[in-house]
């Protein structure tokens, strides 16, 4: 990103950009040219939000997790040379998200294992994720990484039987991304499936005891995922619709010059009260979602957003794919909602894999996540939410390339069809084949891949590749 950033000029794109404070010495504009790109869209209001608190009414569009998280890295961060505020915060996005991708990854391996059963399957996704096609997210100054991090996590600490500790993990997701709220759909559906099991196989000699406290175990926790986001809702409504308590007095003029250009409502301030604020509920999220960018159902659907529709295509072919070729493989188990015990689930042999019986839920949330991206948000974005909220794009992406590449069947060192040596693969000194990695594999081995998996490879470094150039530049991305 930093070469495309000082090879490209910045697009003159409308979007948030506060006035920098005070003069930056030289190792501030050196972090600006090396790690600037890593700032644009909303990455700005991250890092505003981490230096100057949710001082405007459309920053309370982004959770607190990410900002706070920041702001801690950024006071813990030993520096030799001096470095303005909003420059040690970047410096912490950067390295923050480098450690949380690589812990996301590492938990969508922990979690690919314990739902797939099939360990090569669950590697090749994380490595897909590694390579996301929402990877320049996962760089930026962007929440995509910490809440890929603590939702994968989650889901694998249910999955491993860790109620507790997948709860913690579930809450604090849904402090980093208002669409964690989703994921209390899995607690819900553990304890529903746990209990259902329990009835079919005759072991619950105390029906409504059992019931009463899998009932109780599931309110409490999803209770605990709905709190962090109700607090922001009542912070956010005592900061904008209570009295003003001077607080605009304190702002800078820079920022309030720049609210009074761009129509920003400040905290603090006298005048109209917002119009959330009179709500029986009042929910500022979903008020700026619909004041400030037009977020609703199907208000996307127009033909100048038409590019947009085909920047999240190849995504959207991907989860209904995903979709069908789940329900088409376990048709009975789909309409059973994965609450029935099959026969070969008591004979101890269930198919593994994508197709497995245990990917049923992820299945279900990730085409959710799917149909209301693609009928209620910019559909552009489609990418990095799925990319980040579930396992599926990688799982199902894997699952094709183990089922049609036939580079990947092979566990000897050359190529199945024409004998050729294979690129990328050596014989280790215990004389079994090695594979250093598949994915490397099969780009070093490019021309001997079918047309499914070129596609599937090209979208995903396509996409990597052309977010580093556009986003860092501020041109539209996904």
């Amino acid at each position: 990103q930093a070469v495309f950033n000082l090879l490209i000029p910045d697009h003159a794109a409308d979007a948030f950009s506060p006035p920098r404070l005070g003069a930056g010495g030289p190792w501030d504009a050196l972090l600006e040219r090396l790690l600037g790109g890593l700032a644009r869209w909303d990455g700005e209001h991250f890092l505003f939000i981490a230096e100057h608190g949710y001082l405007l009414e459309h920053n309370c569009a982004f959770l607190p997790l990410f900002p706070l998280g920041l702001r801690l890295v950024a006071a813990l961060l030993p520096l030799p040379w001096p470095l303005q505020p909003r420059s040690r915060l970047l410096l912490s996005a950067a390295l923050l998200n480098a450690l949380l991708a690589a812990l996301a990854a590492a938990a969508l391996l922990g979690l690919g294992r314990a739902v797939l059963q099939n360990r090569r399957q669950a590697f090749l996704a994380a490595l897909l994720f590694s390579v996301s096609p929402a990877g320049v997210f996962l760089a930026a100054a962007y929440s995509e990484s910490a809440f890929a991090c603590l939702a994968f996590g989650a889901m694998w600490r249910l999955e491993t039987g860790q109620g507790r500790l997948s709860g913690l993990l579930f809450s604090l997701a849904a402090a980093a991304r208002a669409n964690g709220l989703v994921n209390a759909g899995f607690v819900l559906y553990s304890r529903a499936r746990r209990f259902a099991l329990q009835l079919q196989g005759g072991s619950a000699p105390s029906l409504w005891k059992q019931l009463l406290s899998l009932a109780s175990s599931a309110a409490l926790t999803c209770a605990g995922i709905f709190l962090p986001f109700a607090l922001f809702q009542y912070y956010a409504y005592v900061r904008f619709c209570g009295p003003g308590a001077g607080l605009a007095q304190s702002v800078p003029e820079p920022l309030l010059q720049l609210a009074r250009d761009k129509g920003y409502r400040v905290a603090g301030t006298a005048g109209a009260e917002p119009p959330w604020c009179s709500q029986r509920f009042p929910v500022v999220y979903s008020y700026i979602q619909d004041a400030y960018w037009n977020v609703g159902f199907l208000r996307y659907f127009e033909l100048k957003q038409i590019p947009n529709f085909l920047l999240a295509l190849p995504v959207t072919i991907l989860g209904l794919w995903a979709a069908w070729t789940y329900v088409s493989t376990n048709p009975r188990h789909c309409l059973t909602l994965g609450l029935e015990r099959r026969k070969s689930e008591e004979r101890g042999k269930v198919r593994d894999g994508f197709c497995g019986p245990a990917a049923f839920v992820y299945v279900v949330h990730s085409t959710a996540l799917l149909l209301f991206g693609f009928s209620c948000m910019h559909v552009q974005v489609l990418t990095r939410f799925l990319g980040s909220s579930s396992p599926i794009l990688y799982w199902f992406s894997a699952y094709l390339l183990q089922e049609h590449e036939p580079l990947l069947w092979s566990t000897g060192t050359d190529d199945p069809k024409s004998g050729k040596p294979l690129l990328g693969k050596s014989a280790s000194s215990c004389g079994k084949g090695t594979s250093d990695n598949p994915v490397v594999r099969l780009l070093l081995n490019w021309r001997l891949l079918t047309p499914l998996s070129k596609s599937i490879l090209g979208f995903f470094l396509g996409y990597w590749l052309l977010g580093l150039i556009l986003h860092c530049n501020f041109f539209p991305w996904t």
